[in-house]
């Protein structure tokens, strides 16, 4: 029997990879389950169709988020913080204060998709931090703290 994957399932596929299992596991575990369906003609027809709209789709994607990633490559991002007297941060700076400095540049990213390398920052410098802009494109970029 072939089906449809709907969710990655353990020692058996990934999501929308079409699989042949044995009867009683697709009609008594994975379609009631809801982790797959009957891999009927029609379906498996709609399947490649929807596929090949979301390899479309998931290229574009893919292609913004290089573009991204170039205008990471030669940018020069500030941090300001205020500082105390003996040079240290009040607080630390964070994801929120850098998705800012880099709006600020014209870098439109989501704060989930950045992770700073040593976090917590707590002292003026430079640091590293990585853009996680798709599952296949990654960009890190340098940024420097500076008081206020």
């Amino acid at each position: 029997m072939e089906v449809i994957l709907k969710k990655n399932v353990d020692k058996l596929g990934y999501k929308d990879e079409v699989v042949t299992v044995k009867n009683g596991y697709g009609r008594n575990f994975l379609i009631p389950q809801g982790y797959a369906s009957l891999a009927t003609e029609s379906a498996k027809k709609a399947h490649a169709e929807v596929m090949r709209q979301k390899s479309h789709k998931e290229s574009q994607i893919k292609e913004a988020a290089e573009a991204i990633a170039t205008k990471l490559t030669g940018i020069s991002v500030k941090v300001a913080a205020k500082i105390g007297e003996s040079g240290k941060i009040f607080g630390s700076v964070n994801t929120v204060g850098l998705v800012a400095a880099l709006a600020a540049e014209g870098v439109e990213i989501d704060r989930k998709s950045i992770t700073i390398v040593n976090e917590p920052i707590k002292e003026l410098g430079t640091y590293e931090a990585i853009a996680n802009l798709h599952k296949e494109v990654k960009q890190s970029f340098n940024f420097e703290v500076i008081g206020e």
